[in-house]
């Protein structure tokens, strides 16, 4: 379980993902939950960064369409991210998919959770 966040970075691993959510789902109602959300988060951000580093055409939409949707997701849950994390998504997002309307969405939503005034950013 300790090794899944450093696999699910690696671009394209939609297996590592459904191995994720099942623990997600097992540890519902436990201490651990937000912890591992949080890895999750950072790493769908790692992922999106190799992604769209390694894949600059646009090659592999519909995983990077998941990828983005499940960010979305982890963004409303866990309402805080690493710095380091969310502004090489942003960088390295606007650099390559400017005009991707579900990058453009997933990014609108994460600057209005995170730039909240009580938020860690």
């Amino acid at each position: 379980m300790d090794q899944l966040p450093a696999a699910l970075e690696r671009a394209g691993n939609e297996q590592s993902w459904a191995v994720a959510d099942a623990i997600s789902r097992v540890l519902e109602n436990s201490e651990e939950l937000h912890s591992w959300r949080r890895h999750l988060l950072s790493a769908c951000m790692k992922g999106l960064v190799a992604m769209y580093s390694s894949s600059k055409d646009e090659s592999k939409q519909e995983v990077e369409r998941s990828m983005l949707l499940r960010l979305e997701e982890l963004l409303c849950v866990v309402e805080e991210v690493d710095p380091d994390d969310w502004c090489s998504l942003v960088k390295t997002g606007l650099k390559y998919r400017y005009r991707d309307e579900t990058f453009l969405k997933v990014l609108n939503v994460g600057i209005q959770l995170l730039y909240k005034e009580e938020s860690s950013l």
